[in-house]
């Protein structure tokens, strides 16, 4: 049986964010494969994880700068090694070169981190993100990280355009993968709320994401108002795992802006909702909430960037407005309008089908991982990544046994 070993930043929570969601389709996939699953990471175990060890995955708690970890890979011996974001790649990889060489290198990079973090500081300084692309350390490290591995999955064809054309990476070294869905189906829709008999807005999202906490308080503050007073019976309901004390401290209830936490199951509140909302002001990837509203046939209302890499060519399923008096608008319209509702409603199903189809990106995956037969060849092609494999082994190999060697010291 084929072995793949996952190095997870986290443990997956597919309750809690559009990131842990995308880490078990990835599982599944190669579950499907027959694939034997290991699954290692260096964090806590919370409340929230799955029963993975019940799906058949085998999951092992690892420390970083720590020869156990050598002694572990070298007995596993996988065929492949996916790296769950670019740090873990940079903690680990030396490691797996020197112990399972042959065994390919796949870097999930979830989003891009370095156009998230950019795009954050542009929008407080005001600036182009542009501007600070080709100057971020962050940037450095994480398309470093994509040289170094074989392949490297990409959640947006946004950002595959981007590290192509901007920062001219070999197409070969990148896979577009973006969530993969199963259809929706005319029963499946058949058995979703209609628009009377929903009502209310609602938007969901990780607190721990800054983005959405940035978006919380743009909505308490630039939009919710606005809504409200044209829609005096109308709620919001905001949902997420992890929130702070200020997040918390938002709750309005005489004002119809409630603030529940995390959702106990968040496709059920979006499903009640007539309409979801999401005025992110910047992040990167694929936003899973809107993923969810169109799957849960709720329209909505969003910013170019929540919309970013979704819907393609093909209409969105409500408005996408950055200006917040056009987004109150848009909204209020969308809230009242039945006929145009359903049709944006429709949109989304559309959306679904033809973009994030499993069964196709499950194909297209099956093949982009034929690539194990002609690794040497490929490697031998990507010099870039021959070199900052050398330097990054180097210097990591030192500080590691620095490291460890103090670590001994201090026990």
């Amino acid at each position: 049986m084929k072995k793949l070993l996952i190095i997870g930043n986290v443990w997956p929570e597919p309750t809690s964010s559009a990131a842990g969601t995308r880490m078990m389709q990835l599982i599944d996939f190669f579950l499907k494969e027959d694939y034997q699953v290991h699954f290692a990471t260096t964090a806590s175990r919370s409340a929230f994880v799955p029963d993975l060890e019940g799906q058949g995955i085998i999951t092992e708690n690892i420390k970083l700068n720590s020869p156990s970890f050598d002694t572990y890979i070298e007995a596993l011996e996988p065929e492949i090694v996916l790296f769950d974001r670019f740090m873990m790649e940079e903690q680990f990889s030396w490691r797996v070169d020197k112990f399972c060489p042959n065994a390919l290198k796949i870097l999930d990079t979830e989003d891009l981190h370095f156009i998230r973090k950019a795009r954050n500081q542009a929008y407080k300084e005001k600036k182009d993100p542009k501007e600070i692309y080709f100057t971020s350390d962050i940037a450095k490290r994480e398309i470093a990280s994509i040289y170094r591995c074989d392949l490297s999955l990409i959640i947006s064809e946004v950002e595959m355009e981007l590290l192509i054309r901007e920062f001219n990476i070999p197409a070969n070294l990148l896979f577009y993968l973006p969530f993969m869905l199963e259809n929706i189906s005319t029963d499946d829709i058949k058995k979703l709320a209609d628009y009377d008999e929903r009502k209310d807005f609602v938007t969901i999202g990780n607190f721990l994401h800054e983005p959405n906490r940035n978006a919380v308080l743009f909505l308490k503050e630039k939009i919710w108002p606005g809504i409200r007073k044209l829609l005096p019976e109308a709620n919001l309901h905001i949902y997420g795992a992890y929130p702070s004390e200020k997040i918390l401290k938002l709750n309005d209830p005489k004002n119809g802006f409630f603030v529940h936490g995390r959702a106990e199951d968040a496709e059920v509140e979006m499903k009640k909702a007539r309409i979801c909302l999401a005025p992110l002001q910047f992040g990167a990837g694929l936003k899973g909430k809107l993923i969810q509203a169109m799957q849960c046939g709720t329209p909505s209302v969003t910013t170019e960037i929540g919309a970013e890499g979704i819907c393609g060519v093909l209409p969105w399923n409500g408005f996408i407005e950055n200006d917040p008096e056009k987004f109150v608008n848009a909204a209020v319209q969308l809230y009242r309008d039945e006929s145009r509702w359903k049709a944006y409603q429709a949109n989304g199903f559309e959306i679904i089908n033809s973009r994030f189809s499993a069964e196709i990106f499950r194909r297209k995956f099956q093949n982009k991982l034929q690539i194990q037969d002609k690794l040497i060849e490929q490697r031998k092609q990507n010099f870039i990544g021959a070199m900052l494999r050398h330097h990054l082994h180097r210097s990591t190999y030192f500080m590691a046994r620095f490291i460890e060697e103090k670590n001994k010291t201090a026990g």
